[in-house]
C-alpha cells in the first residue's frame, strides 16, 4: 500500500530524527536571494526587505484530508505542497518558502518518507520555492502533514477577500467540479476492491479528473496573466472548500451580494461525463466538491475588455447590493440563494 517491500526498509529508529531530517531535507537547495539560512539550524531567516510577507498553513490529517489506499506518497508531498502555494498566490502574492511538519508512526519506513519528500521537492522546484525548516515527530495514529509556506508581495497589490464592490465582475480560472469527481472515482474503486482484490480498478479515460484530485496545480500562472495585463482584482481566493463556500466568503467579509449564473460555470467536457456516470449535476459538482484550487476573483467592469479575451478566466456573474444576497440564476433564470455545502473539517 504504501511502499514497494522488494527494495530495502530503513526504519525510522536507524537514523533518528536529526538524522531523518538531514536525509530527507539534503537535495534542497534555496532558490531565493530572501532565503539567508534555511534548514540546519534553531530557525529560518528571512530577508524581505520592501514587501509585504505572507504566512499561510495547513494541517493535512490521514483519514480525515487523504486516503493512502489510493494516494501515492509522492502525489500526497506535491499536493500538500501545492495547497499551500494556492493561498499564497490567493493573495496576489508569490510562494517563497515552506516549512514542513511530520508526525509519523512506524509503519512508514524512510524509503516511504523519502518519496513523500520527493513529491515536495518536485513541487518546490517547479514553484521555486525553498524548504527551509520542520520537525519531525511519532504518531500512533497515522500520518499528520504540517505545511507552513511563506510568500511576499508589494503592500499595493495584496488582494484580500474583502474588496468587492457592487457591479464589480466575478471571474474563475479553469474548469470546477474536476477534483471532486475524480475523489468520487477513486472511491468507488476502491470499495470494488475492497468487495474483490482481483478486480482491476476502472480508471481508464478518465486521466484529467485523476490529476485534478490527485496531483491539482496552484495557479500563479493566472497571477502572472493579471499582472501582465495590469489587471489588478478587487478580491480574490482560491478554491478549496467548493464555488459557493468561496463566493459567499468574499461576499460576507465584502458585505454584498452576488448573482452567479450557472450556464457561465465553466466545466470540463470530461467532468461532466463522469457527473452523468455517477448521476450528479454537473453544477452541483462545481458549487459544492472544492479541491478545484482555481482562483475565485472580482475585477472592476472596466477591466473586461482586458479579461475578456484571455484562456483560462471565465465571467461566471457579478457582485451585487448586499440585501439582494449572494444567487445562482439557473439556466432556466430561476433564482435560487447560494448555499455552503462543501467541505468544512469540523462538520460531522
Amino acid at each position: 500500500m504504501f511502499e514497494d517491500r522488494s527494495k530495502k526498509r530503513t526504519e525510522l529508529g536507524e537514523l533518528g530524527e536529526f538524522g531523518l531530517i538531514d536525509h530527507l531535507t539534503r537535495e534542497f537547495k534555496p532558490k531565493n536571494t530572501s532565503t539567508i539560512k534555511a534548514v540546519g539550524d534553531d530557525a529560518a531567516v528571512i530577508d524581505n526587505s520592501n514587501t509585504m510577507t505572507l504566512v499561510s498553513t495547513d494541517l493535512l490529517v490521514e483519514g480525515i484530508h487523504f486516503d493512502l489506499s489510493y494516494t501515492p506518497l509522492k502525489h500526497l508531498g506535491y499536493k500538500a505542497a501545492i495547497v499551500n502555494f494556492s493561498d499564497i498566490a490567493a493573495m496576489n502574492g508569490t510562494p517563497r518558502q515552506l516549512v514542513v511538519g511530520l508526525a509519523v508512526s512506524n509503519r512508514f519506513s524512510v524509503e516511504a518518507l523519502a518519496e513523500l519528500y520527493d513529491g515536495i521537492k518536485l513541487a518546490c522546484d517547479k514553484y521555486h520555492v525553498d524548504l527551509v525548516g520542520g520537525d519531525t515527530t511519532s504518531s500512533t495514529s497515522g500520518l499528520f502533514i504540517s505545511m507552513t509556506v511563506m510568500g511576499d508581495a508589494a503592500k499595493e497589490e495584496i488582494t484580500y477577500r474583502n474588496g468587492a464592490k457592487e457591479g464589480d465582475l466575478l471571474c474563475v480560472s479553469g474548469s470546477l467540479g474536476a477534483a471532486y469527481m475524480g475523489l468520487l472515482l477513486l472511491e468507488r474503486e476502491k470499495e470494488v476492491y475492497k468487495a474483490n482484490p482481483q478486480m482491476q480498478p476502472e480508471l481508464e479515460g478518465n486521466d484529467y479528473v485523476l490529476q485534478r484530485q490527485l496531483k491539482p496545480e496552484a495557479r500563479v500562472d493566472i497571477i502572472k496573466l493579471l499582472n501582465e495585463n495590469k489587471i489588478k482584482p478587487t478580491s480574490m481566493i482560491d478554491i478549496s472548500d467548493g464555488l459557493a463556500s468561496e463566493i459567499l466568503h468574499i461576499c460576507k467579509q465584502s458585505e454584498t451580494g452576488c448573482n452567479l449564473y450557472e450556464d457561465k460555470i465553466p466545466i470540463d467536457a470530461e467532468t461532466a461525463l463522469l457527473c452523468e456516470e455517477f448521476e450528479i449535476i454537473p453544477t452541483v459538482a462545481a458549487l459544492s466538491g472544492g479541491e478545484d484550487y482555481e482562483l475565485l476573483f472580482t475585477v472592476v467592469l472596466n477591466d473586461y475588455e482586458k479579461l475578456k479575451d484571455l484562456k483560462e478566466i471565465t465571467v461566471i456573474g457579478h457582485i451585487t447590493d448586499k440585501n439582494s444576497g449572494a444567487n445562482l440564476i439557473t439556466e432556466q433564470g430561476t433564482v435560487i440563494p447560494l448555499k455552503a455545502q462543501g467541505w468544512d473539517a469540523l462538520k460531522e
